[in-house]
């Protein structure tokens, strides 16, 4: 990879690559902004020029990618680079069921090793074990003890903290004692999503860098260079259903942009699916027993693409009561579903759907409670629909 391999945040390089060529880098930062911006991918680049044997002559342009540090951080296997993500406490049992590799063991390790190797597929991804308690004392304690021994080569360990944000508080007040006193040899880099979740005292001892979603431009301009085979069709279809999640973008990519059952797009036809069920009279209550269903089985960040899906169905269906016929669609293969809407909904407040959508979903990534949001979300959309 490179540099020139990120997506859009052409500032915030900018930064990192001044602080590079002075020698200024801080013993901690924290990079902070919405869930899959490429903060992730930007801060593993950070740590491949870092350590990168081919770099030396040029950071500016990072790392090569080649060299035998760069393809040991490509496999998760540098001795210099620790990577920490909210596990499952079974796998850090170093006692007797570990000795002898019970089944349950054995089927964390598994969940685990799944984890990573969707990660080296999709940079953008930020893995969590399913039945983690988020990021555990125990890992802090042997960062702590890894920070105490200088690096095997080169010149400094780097720690990478996913979902930061995610510290239980034992674990919060465990890794501050360590950037009160940082060795001088360590590198920490923070992943928030929520920033404001992280202790105070930690974000006060890092610098903060601020990233943003890329923006359609951004996007189309990488999708031309890395997978030119794509058609503009298909290129507009990853940008519209992405709205700049770059790890959503990644499962399109592989897709080439088509609708085949990719988790996404399994979401947003459930998406639809309730809509209708909503709508339909005489079934409220059944849409509200399947909101409970959804509220209780989705992930908060399952739910904001099942809603943000439904922004973009909207926006179609606007685009097609305006101009009959409009193109290009951001859902190009439900258009029939598409017109069906339009015809038996011709006069929706599309304005105040949208803004009601967005409200839903900034109140879940805030934590509200995803039953009371979806919920009155769903009465709220099924009065401005049918009111008109």
């Amino acid at each position: 990879m490179s540099w020139n391999a990120i997506i859009g945040q052409k500032q915030q390089i900018r930064v990192l690559q001044k602080a590079i060529e002075t020698g200024r880098l801080p013993h901690a930062y924290l990079f902070a902004g919405p869930e899959a911006s490429g903060k992730e991918s930007v801060a593993f680049e950070l740590a491949r020029t870092l350590t990168c044997r081919n770099c030396k002559e040029s950071p500016a342009e990072g790392s090569c990618g080649t060299c035998p540090d760069c393809l040991q951080i490509a496999e998760f296997m540098h001795p210099n680079i620790e990577y920490l993500f909210p596990i499952e406490a079974a796998l850090l049992d170093a006692g007797e069921t570990a000795k002898k590799e019970n089944r349950k063991s054995a089927e964390v390790r598994e969940r685990y090793d799944a984890l990573i190797e969707e990660k080296k597929q999709n940079p953008y991804f930020s893995p969590a074990m399913e039945r983690s308690m988020g990021i555990l004392s125990e890992q802090i304690v042997a960062l702590q003890q890894k920070a105490l021994y200088m690096p095997a080569a080169g010149s400094r360990k780097i720690f990478i903290i996913s979902q930061a944000e995610r510290m239980n508080p034992t674990a919060a007040n465990k890794l501050l004692k360590l950037l009160e006193e940082p060795p001088g040899h360590v590198m920490f880099i923070l992943i928030s999503s929520r920033p404001e979740s992280v202790l105070p005292t930690i974000r006060s001892r890092c610098q903060l860098i601020t990233f943003n979603r890329p923006t359609p431009a951004e996007l189309e301009t990488w999708l031309r260079q890395a997978k030119p085979d794509i058609s503009p069709s298909e290129t507009g279809f990853i940008i519209s259903f992405s709205r700049g999640n770059l790890a959503l973008a990644w499962e399109l990519i592989k897709s080439k942009g088509s609708s085949e059952n990719i988790p996404a797009i399994q979401l947003r036809d459930l998406a639809i699916d309730y809509l209708r069920l909503a709508l339909t009279p005489n079934r409220f209550h059944e849409a509200l027993a399947k909101c409970e269903t959804h509220a209780k089985n989705l992930s908060k960040t399952e739910l904001s693409h099942f809603l943000g899906a439904l922004l973009l169905f909207f926006q179609d269906i606007n685009h097609r009561i305006l101009k009959p016929g409009y193109q290009p669609l951001n859902n190009p293969d439900i258009e029939t579903a598409i017109e069906r809407f339009a015809k038996n909904f011709p006069n929706p407040d599309f304005l105040a759907i949208s803004a009601a959508t967005e409200e839903a979903i900034r109140a879940i990534d805030r934590n509200a409670s995803p039953l009371l949001a979806l919920s009155a979300w769903t009465s709220q959309i099924r009065t401005l629909i049918l009111a008109r």
